[in-house]
């Protein structure tokens, strides 16, 4: 091979060597981010986001990420009244920025960590209270979980910021069972509510018809006392125009006028029966005669009631 063969593999590969050095020598660290320079494998200096440069083959640079990250978890457990639930729990976390080292040194997987803090308080919680007890405290949880976990991932370099009990999930049976109850329970409120309606329309009912009575009382006594006013003003104007005429006689005519009255009503109304009356030419006279016969058998079976008598003083 020529000498000018020799040279040019020569540059090739010392251009591959620059480059190389070069790509080892400069690296760029990313906004909310941190670098971990470690020196023949030995922690030596944490850099910041821009670009940074290393010593060639003897610095090597790690990433730790300072946004904060969400783990989820399914945590199943039983509650005090036998009942087995399922928990989701979300946690948000991020490493703290004076931690850094911790956070990258200290623990080699922190969302195994998380979750195992995560089943511990769970576990510690839940079993002491009842489904419903578990259902009303969900925040309480969430809080007594988060302030766990922090009081513990802050000593590793990690920052708790929530611990959100999302949801708890019974056995599908028990939840068939919660919505048939609850279900019964609003029945009988309904049915309760529909009752004292009934009630209430009832007695109103019974109250209108009381005063509906009351009135109707009042208007046929005002309606028979007007009738006795107008018998009354009658007999005396028919006396006055017929000398000689006694009441009698005008209450027996007065009579006789609304008995006929009352059959002209009866035959011009819709829907009446057939009637079967006298037509003799004497019928009008027996009519009269059977009214005031009634007339006055009425009044003497309804005599005025006498005082009582006194007693007798003893001898």
């Amino acid at each position: 091979m020529p000498i000018g063969g020799f040279v040019l593999v020569f540059l090739v590969v010392l251009a591959i060597f620059a480059l190389v050095t070069v790509l080892k020598t400069l690296f760029t660290v990313r906004t909310a981010s941190a670098g971990v320079v470690e020196r023949f494998g030995k922690f030596n200096r944490i850099v910041r986001p821009g670009l940074q440069i290393l010593i060639p083959f003897a610095e090597q640079a790690f990433i730790v990420d300072l946004q904060v990250k969400q783990a989820q978890f399914q945590v199943e457990t039983k509650t005090k009244d036998n009942v087995f639930v399922q928990i989701p729990v979300s946690v948000q976390f991020q490493v703290l920025d004076d931690k850094i080292y911790d956070a990258f040194y200290r623990l080699s997987s922190p969302q195994k960590q998380i979750e195992s803090f995560v089943f511990n308080s769970i576990l510690g919680h839940v079993p002491k209270l009842t489904l419903d007890e578990t259902f009303d405290q969900m925040s309480g949880i969430s809080i007594a979980v988060k302030n766990e976990l922090d009081a513990t991932m802050s000593g590793f370099g990690f920052n708790i910021l929530t611990a959100l009990v999302t949801d708890i999930i019974p056995d599908a049976k028990v939840k068939t069972a919660m919505n048939d109850i609850n279900a019964a329970q609003r029945s009988q409120v309904a049915a309760m509510a529909r009752g004292e309606a009934e009630k209430i329309l009832k007695v109103k009912q019974a109250e209108a018809e009381a005063e509906s009575k009351a009135l109707q009382g009042k208007g046929i006594a005002a309606e028979r006392q007007a009738i006795i006013d107008g018998l009354s003003a009658s007999i005396e104007h028919f006396q006055q125009g017929v000398p000689g005429a006694t009441s009698e006689d005008v209450m027996a005519l007065v009579l006789l006028t609304q008995y006929f009255d009352t059959l002209r009503d009866i035959g011009t109304r819709g829907g009446t029966n057939t009637l079967f009356l006298p037509n003799n030419p004497g019928a009008a006279a027996d009519f009269q005669t059977q009214i005031l016969a009634g007339l006055r058998s009425g009044i003497r079976h309804d005599p005025p009631a006498a005082p009582p008598a006194p007693a007798n003083p003893a001898a």
